[in-house]
């Protein structure tokens, strides 16, 4: 425990924060799974829970699924601002969301708001914050967060009001250089790097023990590009393919066509969404873990796999820390892609060297007690 730690797990005025994230309550009350959640959701809750085990008060504002005000978990009080489908067309974008935003903020009434992703909301918390006499933390989750040609915002409006939020927030954490650099080329915006979270493997399983050849993790949406890995299956048709996520908000065209293709192809199974409690067990199962991705900022997947002890093959490599640290493979295409996932899927010398490295990397980089003070590093500078 280092000192700053220790004065807040000592300190009674210790700040309250509150993370904002909409989506984030399937990834932190395993009873509303059902509803779904990406990896932007996973990093807060995560987050939210080490810092709550590290004595600072800790509270999360959420999204209406039913659930009562104020409910708690690990540490981590909710509170709600408004149901997804509430609201008439146009109007709703007042009332209830922003109104109800506003009002599960003010009940919250921390000292610092913590928020992630592109889009209005930082806005919309970066306002409250300044009005209230508040702090706020914007922390990326994707490259594509970084320029505002790759947002993966579609309405004008809320692209322009993340401009402006962007500015105004206290501080902002990136996950890479490559973030840190695009934020300050395309926004004028200093960031400060804070390595994402991770959950340590319970189990890693040996080569031999291992039954999925090829595991593909992700929410069903065109930027993911899954359809790439089914052409990767169509190439390899020895190995088994194990494809786990559901569908994304207006992505259901998009899934029953992955859907479809899938059915036909005897080497793919498709599990769609799996509680995150169950995730865990797929990539214990697993050799190579692939990633298809159009855009990325550091994938928890990738986490994840390492963790396990898995290789990954990816088009996205952040910050280069695979062709850095040998644990995987960088690809530029589809055959440099089939090439890597055919070598680690069958053998099991190469497969044992790279699990090895994933290890000691994620020991040495993404230790949940280290992350965790750097988190506590930056809220001291506010």
């Amino acid at each position: 425990m280092n000192d700053s730690t220790k004065n807040i797990r000592e300190n009674p005025h210790a700040p309250h924060i509150c993370f904002v994230g909409l989506g984030n309550l399937p990834a932190l009350m395993p009873e509303y799974g059902r509803f779904g959640f990406g990896g932007a959701e996973l990093q807060q809750v995560l987050v939210a829970k080490a810092l709550a085990k590290r004595g600072l008060k800790v509270s999360m504002v959420v999204a209406d699924h039913g659930q009562p005000d104020q409910a708690g978990w690990d540490g981590v009080t909710t509170f709600k601002a408004y149901r997804p489908d509430a609201g008439i067309p146009v109007i709703r974008f007042i009332h209830p969301r922003w109104t109800g935003l506003w009002a599960a903020l003010r009940r919250a009434d921390a000292d610092v708001y913590y928020v992630s992703c592109a889009g209005m909301l930082v806005w919309q918390v970066a306002m409250f914050a300044r009005k209230f006499r508040r702090k706020t933390v914007f922390r990326v989750a994707s490259d594509s967060d970084c320029d505002p040609h790759t947002l993966l915002v579609p309405i004008w409006r809320d692209r322009q009001l993340y401009r402006y939020g962007l500015r105004a927030v206290d501080i902002v954490l990136a996950q890479t250089h490559r973030q840190q650099d695009l934020l300050l080329r395309n926004y004028k915006r200093d960031s400060k790097i804070v390595a994402p979270m991770a959950e340590p493997a319970a189990l890693r399983l040996p080569f031999h023990e291992r039954t999925i050849d090829v595991l593909w993790v992700a929410n069903f949406r065109p930027v993911k590009r899954v359809e790439l890995l089914l052409a990767l299956a169509e190439r390899l048709p020895h190995l088994s393919f194990h494809v786990v996520g559901g569908c994304f908000g207006g992505a259901s065209d998009y899934f029953e066509s992955v859907r479809r293709k899938s059915a036909t192809l005897p080497n793919v199974r498709l599990h769609g969404v799996v509680p995150h409690a169950k995730v865990a067990g797929f990539f214990e199962r697993a050799r190579v873990l692939v990633n298809t991705s159009e855009t990325e900022g550091f994938p928890n997947t990738f986490l994840q796999a390492w963790s396990h002890g898995v290789p990954v093959v990816t088009f996205i490599d952040p910050g280069d820390v695979i062709s850095r640290e040998g644990i995987g493979r960088a690809v530029a295409n589809l055959h440099e892609m089939h090439e890597a996932v055919a070598a680690f899927a069958t053998d099991p010398a190469l497969w044992d060297t790279i699990g090895a490295c994933c290890c000691r990397y994620m020991e040495r980089e993404h230790d949940p007690a280290a992350v965790a003070d750097s988190y506590v590093s930056a809220l001291e500078k506010l």
